[in-house]
């Protein structure tokens, strides 16, 4: 990514205005939350845009248990990029998950299920040239709705996180996840959230305005990029707050009072 003008606030947030390595989130995980009053499905359409660039050779691993291709495939569009295109030349890899429903009664199933679709995974970074296996991000657009299709299994989603984690270490791809924290509003939060929390490296928080809803305002983004040992050093937490309006064709980041 050479253009640093095209960079916004979250780019700059996430790390990704760096010129160290090809793609900076490589070995990391990140978790996106957010809620249904300020949803943010944006930032995983940002990533993908992002990391697909026409400079990269990145991949990424989708598995969708939210929306169909089409749906992403009409979003990006208007971003700009052709999943289309990008599934073609084996950039984008796309498992839909939305018909996956283990019966009820039957957890061992639920695993078996969770089972084949991390092989599946793991058997499409493997093939892949050597040198693009560091350049691969597996992108989970809904881990509430794979608890749900896992039939409440809870410890079987946690058991498929770890082993997605795994890969980060085994072939320093990067993983990225989305959670809907409300849904766990008047219950106890799962293991397996709390879990992703602590091993996030990027937690990206989306939330609704304190003093509610505004027209040129849909919300705002807190970003806590993690600490990481550098040969030169260690770094330190580090953590963003700015505000986002979603738009047709894109979105616009801002810092709360720099808009007239």
């Amino acid at each position: 990514m050479n253009d640093n003008q095209s960079l916004n606030l979250l780019d700059r947030a996430l790390g990704l205005d760096q010129q160290s390595r090809p793609w900076l989130l490589s070995g990391r995980v990140v978790l996106v939350e957010d809620c249904v009053e300020s949803t943010a499905s944006f930032v995983l359409h940002h990533l993908i845009k992002r990391s697909l660039c026409l400079n990269s050779s990145n991949v990424i691993v989708f598995v969708a248990f939210a929306n169909p291709f089409s749906h992403y495939d009409r979003v990006l569009r208007k971003l700009g990029c052709n999943l289309v295109t990008q599934r073609d030349n084996n950039r984008f890899f796309f498992f839909d998950m939305l018909m996956l429903q283990c019966p009820d009664g039957d957890e061992g199933k639920s695993e078996v299920g969770l089972v084949l679709l991390y092989e599946k995974i793991r058997k499409t970074i493997s093939v892949l040239p050597e040198d693009k296996k560091s350049h691969v991000t597996v992108m989970i657009d809904n881990i509430s709705l794979m608890e749900v299709a896992a039939n409440g299994a809870s410890d079987y989603v946690l058991d498929f996180l770890h082993y997605c984690h795994a890969l980060t270490s085994e072939f320093g791809c990067s993983l990225v996840t989305l959670n809907h924290e409300d849904i766990y509003s008047n219950t106890e939060t799962p293991t397996f959230i709390l879990q992703m929390e602590y091993l996030a490296d990027i937690l990206i928080k989306a939330e609704p305005l304190a003093t509610g809803l505004a027209a040129d305002v849909h919300g705002q983004l807190t970003v806590l990029n993690k600490a990481t040992s550098h040969a030169l050093g260690s770094s330190r937490n580090k953590v963003y707050n700015f505000h986002f309006k979603v738009k047709e064709n894109s979105v616009e980041y801002f810092y709360p009072g720099s808009r007239g």
